[in-house]
């Protein structure tokens, strides 16, 4: 074994000076970092899991991000009236009457009346299909969309409702939209923690990775560093080893969250025609991460090929400072 480290050791210094070593030596050699083995091929499993959880991650993160932002959005642009039925009433004529003094404050765009079929199209969730909309009592909806520059003054048009029309109520959406932002904000919150927590456990996985790895030839590695190897050119080893490990994982799982990405773009595009996909759709949009998510994707694989090169080489560095401490006449 001291034999196969000091020619080790020839190896790296004749990579440095050029010098052709003799064939004897080239056959003894000991690489510094153990080949592949059934450790390293589940540490890149490993990596490859954790970076498709993260992506997952990311991708969950950014689209309630933009749904949030969405949210946002839509509420500074639209309002409701709606309007109950009651027994006497002439709902049609009430809708006519609500649009038209909604229609009458500055800052409205415009005032349109949800039909019949289109009411019945939102209730399909849950009610099915073939049910006859006239025969329920089911409120009737006036959309008023808005200058968002310039709003109207909700307290009036409200109470003018009220005046007019008993059973109207309008409805500005602020309320329970800013407690859906809230909990978006919250759920972001969660996301990028799990993901700090998700990278943690990446890097403690490299740490024993590498010592097991340096176990393994921890001998070499010791007379080598004895007999003259510097800390870095060790480090570097094991850095090249560990930073291909981690791509190959990395890029495995980057790809694999990017094929889930799709296919539930895919299937929200194919199933866009049914009342489920349209409430999935007003709350979640299109399934879709857009380029920045992808890009956000690439980040993390990047980002997991150079923690686990880092760590790596860290690690390396930490273990051969020790090796001083403990040897003071060999430094």
């Amino acid at each position: 074994m001291i034999d196969a480290a000091r020619d080790g050791a020839l190896r790296l210094k004749a990579g440095v000076s050029g010098l052709r070593l003799p064939s004897r030596t080239r056959r003894k050699t000991t690489p510094i970092v153990p080949p592949d083995n059934v450790a390293g091929r589940a540490m890149v499993l490993v990596i490859a899991i954790m970076t498709f959880l993260s992506c997952l991650t990311l991708g969950a993160v950014t689209l309630v991000r933009d749904t949030a932002t969405t949210w946002q959005t839509q509420i500074a642009r639209e309002a409701t009236i709606q309007i109950k039925p009651a027994d006497g009433l002439d709902m049609e004529a009430a809708l006519a009457e609500a649009r038209g003094i909604a229609s009458g404050y500055a800052g409205v765009r415009e005032a349109r009346i949800i039909g019949t079929e289109a009411t019945a199209r939102l209730l399909e969730p849950w009610l099915g299909t073939g049910f006859d909309i006239e025969e329920l009592p089911v409120p009737r909806l006036v959309i008023v969309t808005l200058d968002t520059s310039a709003p109207p003054d909700f307290a009036a048009m409200r109470a003018e409702l009220g005046e007019k029309i008993p059973n109207a109520s309008l409805d500005d959406h602020r309320t329970w939209v800013d407690r859906l932002v809230a909990m978006a904000r919250t759920t972001v919150t969660i996301g990028i923690a799990a993901l700090a927590l998700m990278l943690s456990a990446t890097a403690l996985t490299v740490i024993f990775a590498t010592r097991g790895a340096m176990s393994g030839n921890g001998h070499v590695i010791e007379v080598l560093h004895f007999i003259g190897a510097e800390a870095r050119f060790i480090a570097a080893e094991f850095r090249r080893h560990f930073l291909l490990a981690g791509m190959k994982g990395a890029a495995a799982g980057g790809l694999s969250a990017i094929a889930v990405f799709i296919a539930f773009a895919w299937w929200s595009s194919v199933n866009l025609a049914t009342p489920e996909a349209d409430q999935a759709t007003a709350l979640f949009g299109n399934f879709a991460i857009g380029t920045a998510g992808y890009v956000g994707v690439g980040i993390i694989v990047l980002v997991i090929a150079a923690l686990t090169a880092t760590t790596s080489h860290i690690t390396v560095v930490s273990f051969l400072s020790d090796i001083d401490t403990r040897h003071p006449d060999h430094s």
